[in-house]
Order: C-alpha cells, then structure tokens, then sequence
C-alpha cells in the first residue's frame, strides 16, 4: 500500500477559467481532484464539471478495449487488428477514392495542446475532407476579426480600473467562476455592475442593474444606445476622428430605424437605452459578452453592433474598457504549424461543422467513405440531430475514438478507447479568459487497454508508411510548439516546474491604437466581399417570419449546462437525470402548466420531452433546455436547434430557434 500523493496538474476542459488542480494519488488510482492554491488566477476554487474528472477517469463505464460492430452487435477485438483493419481501409480509400473521401469531425472536448496531432496524421496521410466555423464562437471571432483585426481581451485583472462593467449575454457565475470572483472584488471596490440577458441568472442576482431583452435583439439594443448617445453629444470624437474608420456608415444606419422601433423589436425600454448611453459614455466602462448572443443568423452583426458601441463611446484601448469577447493572443503564442504540418497536405476539402451532416449526404466526387470522430460527440453537439443521425449511418465506415460509449460511439464500426487527462502529459490553456498556460502531467496509469490519441496516431502513421513523422516523444512535441515562446525567455522547462506560467500577452489590448485590420484603425465598415454593418434580427422571429412565429411562439435558449462540459458528463450524473424545460412565468400562466409537468417541445425539425421547472423573472416567451444531454435521457436538444450558419458564415444559429410546447401525459 502506497502512500497518497497530492499532485499538481491542469484542468483539460475547454473552458474560460482553465484552472490548476492538486490531484490526490493513490495506488496508481486518482481519489480526489481540487484546487491548486498557488495558481495565479483559479487560486484553489475549482467548479464541480473540475471535481467529476476524478468520477470520469474511475468510471466503471470506461471503455477499455477496442471494440467492432459485427452484425449489429460490438465485440471485443485487440489494438493489432482494429489498427490494421482501419489502416487497410484508409489505404483503401485513398488509392480508391482520394485521401478527401475521408472526413475528420472534431471539436474540442479536450483542451490539450497535443490534441493537434489529430491534424498531423492527417495532413501526412495526404489531406482529408475538414471542418471550420464553430458550432460554440465562430461569429463573434469572425465579427472582431473585422472590427478590430483579431479578438483580444483585457488582463483579468484590468477589470479593477472599471468604473462601470457590463456583463453582456454572459452568465459567468456557471461558466467562469473565478471571474465571478472578480466582479465581486470589482463591486467592493465601487464599481457599478450591470448585466444585460434573457434570463434572471445567478450573475445578474450580484448586479447593481439587471435589464432583460428579447433573445437576439442584442444587436439591435447596442445600436439603440449608440443612436441615445449621439443624441445626447456623448460620443468620443477625437477617438472616432483619428483612430476608426466609416463611422458616418453607422450613422446612417442607425437613421433607419427609430428609438421607439428598436424599443418595441428588443422589447427594453427606451429610458433604459439613453440611461446605458450614459453609462458607457462616464469612461472607463467595460464590456464582456457571453458566446450565446452570437448564436443567431445575426450573430456576427450583433458583436459587430457591441463592438461599435465600445468603440463610439471611446472605451477601446484604455485600461478599465473594452469589447471583451476572446482572447486570441493565448492560443497565438504556440507555434501550431509544427505540431499540424500543414505543408505535407496535398489535398483538401472543407464542410461547414454546422452543416456536416448535410455535405456527407450530399458529397460526390468523391463521396465520404469513412469519417473519423475525435474529441466530440456530433451526435449530440451538432445541430439538427436527426440529419446528423442519418448522415453518421449512412458511411461505410465510422471510427469514434472516445472514453464512454457515446451517442455517437454507437453509431462507429470501431470504437478506441482513449486516456483521460490525467492519464497522459499535456499542457493547457484558454483562448477565452486568463492568459496563463498549465503543466499537466500524467499522474496514473490507464485503465484496460486504454491509449493516449497519440499512441494510436503513431500506431496508424507506421502502418501507412509515415511514421518517422510520429517519431517524437511528447514533451519533443510540446518544445515543437514552445519555440515561438523559447525566444521571448519562457521556457517549457520551467513551465513543467512551475505548473503555471504567464504568457507573454498585451494587458490592454489596443492601447498604442494600432490595429490589425488592413487600414490599421477601428473598421465600423465592411471591406469588399463582406456583409455591411446591419440592424439584422434572428431569422426565427416574428419580424422575418411571422408565420413560423404563430406556429412556434417561443425563444428556445440552449445554455451551458451546470455540472457537464458540454455532454461530457451526463451519463455519470446518476441514473434518476432527467431532461429539465425551463420556461417563463407567463408562458406557465398561459398555458397553465405547474412545476414537474411532463412537457413537449417541438418545432418543424424534431421534439424533445422533459419535466418543466419556471425561471423566475427570465424574458417572456422564453424557454431554456441545457445542450449536452445524452439520447438515452431524453436529448439531444439539438433535436430542435437549425444547421444554419451566421451571417459571416462561420458561426451556428443554435439559440435562433422557435419552439412550441404542450403538456403531455
């Protein structure tokens, strides 16, 4: 019998706080996972989506030997012939086919930066058929890319010089804890907190202010308070003069829809719009938004509207301001092309990751053959489920690798069980938050026949004749994407002693105002072959489609869950999990629905069913059901959401989604 060990090590979710945790060790077997004291921002508090990796990596639902589907049924086969069957196959396709007849669906289940090597074998293999866009921030990255050039945040710390914070769409009480933590300190400090949201969240329970708004109309609200505050004379002329360019195209826009009409479209009274011109004009004022205002067929315009408003009021490059959305400059300190080897493709082929399940459907030339699901779950993350559904079934062959038998493990002809974190070494950090990069190394041994992503690359790359290209240990990997930073003096040595380091980041993005776009200022304007700034609502909404409105009167929000990172832990949440509806007060009092109702929900896509619960003060005729949920307890929700993209094409239309509901029996 050993001794316990507490360990240091780093949270794998791809998530805002990317916390460092103390895991305790004991006979080669993780027994508790907690927060690391001395890490600079999580500072010892960690949530309960953390504390379940210790329930993940021990769970008796592990899978724990590769498996086959042989007439309908999975059997158990070893790592020799599932490698080389699927090696075979994927030599197959290519000399058949061509390397695009292979479709690589990911996401980004685990944060590690050593996931990228999925990329490599692929790139080396000749190029395969990949996604792009976001099913989580694609619009709002896009919408900032135009604006400012890149989507970068301020020091978390920064917050402290806000006279004024605006949480915009963003309910970090549930999904950025230590930011909470901040708000509060920022309060005590006397700052004025303000949150703007469709629901009377735990966030908006802190604020000094807390205004609702008709889900989608954010856009619309923004530009509300511009148009108050050029009323008004409150807006910062010196900084539009000399730092931006085509203000006067975001004036004429805002001529063509009054106050009142922009009041009645975002359902938010005219009074609150002049007060909140007057808050962003008393400088500094901060804005940080949430990923689900983004999530509509106008979502690039909406942070675009955000954006402006930051920008017009003159709260862009100065300490305490901000349009906080991502924080790009994290990720951008790692040089990827090392690890991914994009050079070594010869061949390339896209699908839109909302519309995946369609391009399968109806790809030729050549058709998908085999497609390969690594660090997700599409089955139940990818919108419009019954099409995602038919398209995963109707390939010769899928390949899921994965820790659990997920909705879409269910669907594959192999199944190769994977490592959890703490089973291999990685490093981790978020492109959302804080910009410090975590150690994770490898505590315990894994269970079964488990193997790292990596192994089983290496192991495929041999057999297709590209090995040497695998030939590296993790930590060579990991100085392969290190280089960049080795030059400014922060070394992966000591990143590996301390567990915890500072990247080498702008605090205050913006502050010299030499932005990245091509004219080097704020761009309020489209450039050629983009869409013009616009006052664009959802494209499910009673001002572009009426009709669809009487049918479906109600906006179905789809929020982060509590206790799952995404769909990751449902299935280990007890067996009683039920699938929870959410709605309003009034569309309770309409339809006379009571607390435990057992309800459908549906529109023209599909149903989902589950027991209702009332949000207290949340918009009217809004309905929440948390993403995630698994098949087998009542979801996807995705049953209900449109594969449709945004307006700059790279974002989902998730929560742009009308909904009716019944009670049941």
């Amino acid at each position: 019998m050993t001794q316990a060990q507490i360990r240091q090590a780093a949270c794998p979710l791809n998530c805002w706080d990317s916390c460092g945790f103390h895991v305790t060790v004991e006979n080669d077997r993780v027994t508790k996972v907690a927060g690391d004291p001395s890490h600079p921002i999580t500072q010892g508090k960690i949530c309960g989506r953390g504390r379940m990796l210790e329930t993940r990596t021990n769970s008796s639902q592990r899978l724990l030997h590769p498996l086959k589907k042989i007439n309908g049924q999975f059997e158990q086969i070893s790592w020799e012939q599932a490698l080389h069957e699927i090696a075979e196959k994927l030599i197959d396709i290519k000399e058949t086919y061509g390397s695009t007849a292979v479709l690589h669906s990911h996401d980004y289940a685990n944060n590690g930066l050593l996931k990228n090597l999925d990329q490599r074998f692929f790139n080396c293999y000749g190029g395969v058929t990949e996604l792009y866009g976001s099913l989580c921030w694609g619009a709002g990255i896009e919408a900032q890319k135009w604006d400012f050039g890149a989507a970068y945040s301020h020091n978390p710390n920064d917050l402290y010089h806000s006279k004024n914070i605006i949480i915009w769409g963003r309910n970090v009480a549930r999904t950025n804890m230590h930011f909470y933590e901040k708000l509060l300190e920022a309060k005590k400090r006397g700052a004025k907190l303000i949150v703007i949201d469709p629901i009377y969240n735990a966030t908006a329970k802190i604020a000094d202010e807390y205004i609702s708004i008709k889900p989608g109309m954010d856009g619309l609200l923004a530009a509300g308070i511009i148009k108050e505050m050029l009323r008004l004379g409150l807006e910062d002329r010196a900084f539009i003069e000399q730092s931006t360019l085509g203000f006067e195209d975001v004036v004429q826009l805002l001529g063509t829809l009054t106050l009142a009409e922009i009041s009645e479209m975002a359902e938010v009274p005219c009074e609150v719009m002049t007060h909140l011109a007057q808050v962003y004009a008393d400088k500094p004022t901060s804005t940080f938004m949430g990923l689900g205002l983004q999530r509509y067929k106008n979502g690039g315009n909406t942070i675009r509207l955000i954006d402006a408003l930051a920008a017009s009021s003159g709260n862009v490059g100065i300490a305490g301001g901000g349009a906080n959305y991502a924080n790009l400059q994290v990720g951008q300190s790692f040089v990827f092309e090392e690890l991914t080897l994009p050079n070594r493709r010869q061949k390339q082929r896209q699908f839109l990751i909302m519309k995946q399940a369609e391009e399968v459907l109806k790809a030729k030339d050549p058709g998908i053959q085999m497609i390969v699901v690594t660090c997700g779950n599409p089955l139940t993350q990818v919108p419009d489920t019954q099409v995602v559904e038919e398209a995963f079934s109707s390939v010769p062959t899928l390949v899921v690798i994965d820790q659990f038998m997920t909705d879409s493990a269910k669907l594959a002809e192999y199944v190769l069980p994977t490592t959890t974190a703490f089973e291999e070494e990685d490093i981790y950090y978020s492109s959302m938050y804080h910009h410090y990069v975590n150690y994770g190394p490898k505590l315990v041994s894994a269970p079964g026949e488990a193997k790292p992503d990596l192994w089983i690359w290496t192991e495929l790359a041999k057999r297709l004749g590209f090995g040497a290209d695998f030939d590296f240990t993790r930590k060579q990997f990991l100085q392969m994407a290190f280089q960049a930073l080795e030059k400014k003096g922060v070394s992966l040595e000591t990143l590996m002693e301390k567990h915890a380091l500072e990247l080498p980041v702008t605090a205050v993005p913006w502050q010299d105002r030499q932005f990245t776009t091509p004219s080097g200022k704020y761009e309020f304007t489209a450039r050629l072959g983009q869409e013009r700034l616009t006052l664009a609502v959802p494209e499910e909404s009673k001002w572009t489609n009426p009709e669809l409105a009487e049918k479906y009167p109600y906006s179905l929000l789809t929020i982060h869950p509590m206790r799952s990172n995404h769909s990751q832990n449902y299935h280990l949440l007890g067996a009683n999990l039920q699938l929870k509806v959410e709605v309003a007060q009034n569309i309770a009092d309409n339809l006379g629905l009571q607390k435990g109702d057992f309800v459908r929900v549906w529109n023209d896509r599909g149903f989902v069913a589950g027991y209702l619960s009332i949000l207290p003060s949340a918009h009217p005729n809004t309905i929440n059901i948390d993403e995630g949920i698994w098949k087998q307890l009542g979801g996807s929700v995705n049953n209900l959401t449109s594969s449709r993209a945004s307006d700059n094409g790279l974002g989902s239309t998730l929560y742009d989604c009308l909904v009716n509901i019944e009670k049941i029996n």
